[in-house]
């Protein structure tokens, strides 16, 4: 069965321009040859009320499967991805951005600097990833595999083991 996805990545710089996003992209790349359906894919600047908008609609209104944000997980003081993402959570998925980040610290001891946070919204799982695209593809390499069975079971589809 073919997933839906949105990817939005949250950067001031190239949300102006100053620098080009090469971490939606890549995302975007790394889920299509997998098989995954890209509804559409936002750069936005690190604002809390767009990406909040951003959640509801993909989530509430369009209804895609997965939601991967990337960028605003740090420790800066606009890196406000985590904080927002809680906000429109009605669960936690709490092992897929432990298990990102446990992977993540065989390759950089700064993985641990990371804060994203996997949630579901509704029927939409919402995972936060890193704003580097490295980084990206490397915690998608993790999590990949159990991502079409962890839909199936939050949207109550019967799985075979």
């Amino acid at each position: 069965m073919e997933r839906s996805a949105a990817v939005i990545t949250l950067s001031d710089r190239a949300y102006s321009g100053e620098r080009k996003d090469a971490s939606g992209p890549a995302i975007c790349e790394y889920l299509s040859a997998r098989g995954w359906k890209i509804e559409y894919a936002h750069v936005i600047d690190d604002d809390e009320k767009k990406l909040r908008a951003e959640l509801l609609e993909a989530a509430d209104e369009r209804g895609v499967d997965l939601v991967i944000t990337t960028g605003g997980t740090g420790l800066a003081p606009r890196d406000i991805t985590p904080e927002t993402t809680l906000s429109v959570a009605n669960r936690l998925v709490p092992g897929i951005a432990e298990a990102i980040r446990a992977e993540s610290m065989k390759i950089t001891k700064h993985a641990m600097l990371s804060r994203g946070v996997a949630v579901i919204r509704k029927r939409t799982l919402i995972i936060n990833l890193p704003g580097s695209p490295k980084a990206c593809t490397e915690s998608l390499d993790v999590i990949i595999e159990a991502l079409p069975h962890a839909i199936g079971i939050m949207r109550g589809e019967k799985l075979d083991k």
